[in-house]
């Protein structure tokens, strides 16, 4: 793409427990929101973005208007791979160069975030479609995206979404970065699971993009960081912080980032007063840390907004972004 979706936007890389702007080396702190919907929606004839409604004046109330400088964009790999219905893998692709070129142009970096493997394989109750591992496909289309987007410092790369052990009712087991597979009868995922199948993603996306900016996930959908850092370079590792995990973020997550680069890639609550004062809690903890954040979700439970009107926990976020 040479960087033609990245409208001029710099490169970003680490330094200590930092993230700086490759070309002058001063520090940038990425705080946004995460654009959800494209991991799971059947589209319509006008295509994927059509079906969530993601829209060029969306994107820019997003980010101007909110004061967002990243979109986390969850994603689904069989999309990128296959396509769905009647478009193709790479009619998926290019929505996501849309919302990538869109959200550059008003000064944002696109978080790709591999949220679903598929829209049609449950991983156990509830409908959950988040899979405990990648497989072996994550590999092929992380090459595909990887390669697609080397030369657009705009794109930054979350590489598995929320590790976690099996369900009680997940009849699948858990994938091996080999090819193989786990015994049925294992449902753990711990950082000896994950973190051979993070330095094999790592290493995928780095084959054709050396520069990529990639982010890694914890343990226990996404929370628990304990176990890191990995001896990679330029990674950011990737916490997901909701109420009902508690409060041990310093040992969850706020120990790591005093070493290296950590980031709140989820958090989010509902208008209730426990969620509300989480919230609050939660965002301070993290400006001491001087950690960036992206907050769930601009149009899946629990909101951040319905239309452009914010919720209660939404304006939290918001008056946050617009403090800077």
């Amino acid at each position: 793409m040479n960087g033609v979706l990245s409208n001029g936007l710099p490169g970003l890389r680490t330094s200590g427990n930092r993230i700086i702007d490759a070309n002058s080396g001063a520090p940038v702190i990425l705080r946004g929101v995460n654009r959800s919907g494209l991991e799971y929606a059947e589209p319509d004839e006008q295509g994927f973005l059509s079906a969530v409604s993601i829209s060029k004046s969306e994107i820019e109330f997003i980010v101007r208007e909110w004061g967002c400088n990243i979109i986390r964009l969850p994603f689904n790999q069989d999309f990128v791979l296959h396509g769905r219905n009647n478009l193709s893998g790479e009619d998926y692709q290019k929505d996501l160069d849309q919302v990538i070129s869109w959200a550059s142009m008003f000064g944002a970096y696109t978080l790709l975030d591999l949220q679903w493997l598929d829209a049609d394989r449950t991983y156990g109750g509830s409908r959950n479609f988040v899979a405990p591992l990648p497989n072996s496909d994550s590999i092929e289309m992380w090459t595909i995206l990887a390669r697609r987007y080397s030369g657009e410092p705009a794109v930054l790369y979350d590489i598995f979404n929320e590790p976690h052990d099996r369900l009680e009712d997940d009849p699948y087991p858990l994938n091996k970065e080999d090819g193989t597979t786990y015994p049925l009868s294992m449902r753990r995922v711990t950082m000896k699971e994950w973190q051979p199948w993070a330095r094999r993603l790592t290493t995928t996306i780095r084959a054709v993009n050396p520069d990529a900016l990639i982010f890694i996930s914890g343990t226990n959908w996404g929370y628990d960081l304990r176990g890191m850092p990995m001896n990679l370079a330029n990674v950011v590792y990737s916490s997901h912080v909701y109420a009902n995990k508690g409060s041990d973020w310093s040992e969850a997550f706020g120990n790591l980032s005093r070493s290296v680069p950590v980031f709140a890639a989820e958090f989010g609550g509902h208008d209730t007063p426990a969620e509300l004062e989480f919230g609050c809690l939660l965002i301070q903890y993290l400006l001491e840390l001087g950690v960036g954040w992206t907050a769930w979700s601009w149009s899946d439970v629990p909101f951040l907004a319905k239309g452009n009107t914010a919720t209660e926990f939404g304006n939290l976020v918001r008056q946050q972004l617009r403090n800077g």
